[in-house]
């Protein structure tokens, strides 16, 4: 049974969690590497047609990664991971948000009910070679309607993701 403690820090996991799992023909350090080195993220990290600036990376827990994107017809958007752990190279765990400018957590930009964090947990395992990525994401501090609305964007996040991923894969391919 998850207390009102655990779900206030984040620690509730429920049936709202969304999952993606990705094999990388890549080595573990690597694919790690490609996680919090900025000149490593800004080939491969946001949304397909998407121009990323790593504003701040600061890999410790507490430590962020703010960042800005700005898409080829000018939007621009930014997004902040706070670091709780990290455990090189095989996971780091984070709080991720949408931000402003300055690094402040905001809304959504198209969805009112968003939650305004996610907690996450990214693994890497290794296997001949070959490193298989899980990034489990799950509402953080958020209500009933957050998370039904979370649940309701899963198959746009494996969208999004899959994209994402794709980008990273061709990186990894580029700098092996």
């Amino acid at each position: 049974m998850t207390t009102e403690k655990q779900k206030q820090d984040g620690q509730h996991r429920d049936s709202s969690d969304f999952v993606i799992t990705q094999t990388f023909d890549a080595p573990r350090e690597l694919v790690f590497q490609s996680w919090v080195e900025p000149e490593r993220l800004a080939q491969w990290w946001g949304p397909v047609g998407f121009e990323l600036s790593v504003l701040a990376l600061d890999l410790r827990p507490g430590g962020v990664f703010h960042y800005g994107m700005r898409a080829d017809n000018g939007y621009e958007m930014w997004g902040k991971f706070t670091y709780q752990a990290i455990e090189a190279p095989e996971k780091i765990v984070s709080i991720l948000s949408f931000a402003d400018k300055q690094g402040n957590a905001v809304q959504h930009p198209v969805s009112a009910t968003w939650p305004l964090e996610s907690f996450n947990v990214m693994t890497l395992t290794e296997e001949n070679g070959k490193t298989t990525m899980t990034l489990r994401s799950t509402p953080h501090k958020a209500t009933d309607e957050q998370h039904e609305t979370f649940l309701e964007g899963h198959e746009s996040m494996t969208q999004g993701f899959k994209a994402t991923f794709a980008q990273l894969a061709q990186y990894l391919a580029r700098v092996q």
